[in-house]
Order: structure tokens, then sequence, then C-alpha cells
């Protein structure tokens, strides 16, 4: 993504994260899982580098609340500033300055891992299947799933802009559905089958404004508890349930 891109959204719409989806230290979570690093042994330089480009994609979305993370942004540049100043003294007696990070997310850690057991716990009731949805033949199919939020969204939203054509110019004065007819739409769909993979929920040739359009519907719905995405931990497939 090019750094000069503003949000195609500016002035017109804006999602607004209002604690419902994640906050800084689930995009280090992320990060860290996505990365397989070792929390205890935490490469900075590199998670800076994937951090701020999550920060930017979510500037181009136009979301809200970004401050935080630009906070948490600065607090990585921080330590690793100290880590590449000289050391003075006995080199056993100076703190990692990762540890700073380390301990306050391992204990983030600790409570996420149980948060997200007792979550997918619930999850394979009956309560996140519609009465369109034959549970057990999903269940069946897709053992192990787990539910996804954010980050694991704007990894396949990334995903699927690299498949569509190099030229990412969006015409703003083109006639286009808007959000909320989006989120109609989704709706829709949803009430009738129940469910539908992540793919189906954008055009068959999408345009670049096609697709942010459909990825603003869905993070709207999902703060409003009417859809909730799920992932299978093997093959990475995404499948949305209208709730």
């Amino acid at each position: 993504m090019d750094e000069n891109d503003t949000p195609i959204f500016e002035n017109e719409y804006k999602v607004k994260l209002e604690n419902v989806f994640e906050g800084p230290m689930d995009l280090l979570v992320h990060l860290i899982k996505k990365n397989e690093v070792d929390i205890y042994d935490i490469p900075v330089a590199l998670l800076i580098e994937h951090y701020l480009a999550y920060l930017e994609w979510m500037k181009l979305l136009n979301i809200d609340n970004v401050g935080d993370f630009l906070l948490m942004a600065a607090t990585l540049a921080q330590i690793k500033s100290r880590m590449l100043l000289p050391s003075h003294g006995a080199e056993e007696d100076e703190e990692d300055p990762r540890l700073e990070l380390v301990r306050p997310l391992a204990e983030y850690l600790q409570i996420k891992s149980v948060a997200e057991e007792l979550g997918n716990r619930n999850m394979l009731g009956d309560k996140i299947f519609t009465r369109h949805t034959n549970p057990k033949e999903f269940l069946k199919e897709d053992q192990d799933l787990v539910q996804i939020g954010l980050f694991e969204l704007i990894d396949a939203f990334q995903r699927i802009l690299q498949k569509v054509s190099k030229d990412h110019t969006v015409d703003l004065s083109a006639e286009t559905v808007s959000v909320k007819d989006r989120m109609n739409a989704i709706i829709a769909v949803l009430e009738e089958k129940g469910s539908i993979a992540f793919l189906e929920m954008f055009p068959a040739q999408p345009q670049t404004r096609d697709i942010v359009v459909s990825f603003l519907a869905l993070l709207e719905l999902m703060k409003m508890n009417l859809v909730r995405a799920v992932q299978n931990a093997q093959n990475g497939t995404i499948r949305l349930f209208y709730q």
C-alpha cells in the first residue's frame, strides 16, 4: 500500500471501534501468533514493521480510535531505541527493555486464552446457528472452529484486494451501493441461508470500492451482534453466521 494513500471514505464514512473490536494489545497478540514469535524473545523491529502496516490499513478504511494504537506503536519504538543504546556496566545487571512489554503481554495472553476457550465453547452451542443452518452438518465438516475478530478479517481483506487488478484507482463519482445498503443486502442473504462463506460477500468481479464497502458493512454488522465470523483452524476458511 502506498504511503500516500488516503482513506477511501474520508469525510464520508467512519467505522467506530467503540471497544467492540480488539485494541492495541490484541493486535500485538495477533502479530505474535501470526509470525510464531516467542513472547520472551520478541523481535521488536519486525513487530513494529507489521504493527505499522496494520495501522495503515486501518487508516485507509477510516477506522476510528486509532489513537490508542499509535500510543502502542510509540511504546514499541521507545523499546527499540533503548535496545540500540550501548550497555553500561555489567550486562547481567541490566534489564532487557522488552520486559516492559513482555510482562503485561504474558498476563494478557493468559486472560485472553481463558476468554477464548469459554467463547469457543459457547460458540459451539446452538445460539450461533439459526434455524436456516444445520449445526450438526456444519460441525461434521469443520470440527475445529475459532471465532475471529478485526485483525484476522483485515488479513482476509488484504488477500482479496491482492487478487483484484493492481490498478486500485477508485472512481468516487461512480454510482455505488452505500454501506447501509450493503449491510441490508448481507443480512438478506444470511436470513435466507443462515451462513455464507466470507468470499460470497463480495461481487464476482469487484472493484476496490465494492470490496471496501462490503468489508465496512461486515464490521458494522459484527458491532451490532448480528453477524459472527468463524474460521476453520485447519484450512483458514472463514464463514459468516447470522445471529
